[in-house]
């Protein structure tokens, strides 16, 4: 999404508030899990709703690891 938007992961932070380090671990999937609060703050950030974020092909069923 950041591609998308020709954001950097900077920019993200500065929009959205989510420390650096953060948006990074998310990235590189550091993280088991991230709170729905962290991924709502980066939506903001992005400009867009939880919906469009979680309608997103990686999120459909096939694409989830079992």
């Amino acid at each position: 999404m950041l591609d998308e938007r020709k954001m950097t992961q900077y920019q993200l932070y500065m929009k959205s508030g989510v420390p650096k380090s953060t948006i990074g671990n998310i990235i590189n999937c550091s993280y088991d899990s991230v709170k729905l609060r962290i991924i709502h703050e980066m939506c903001q950030g992005l400009g867009i709703g939880l919906d469009a974020f979680f309608d997103s092909p990686l999120f459909q069923e096939e694409s989830l690891d079992p």
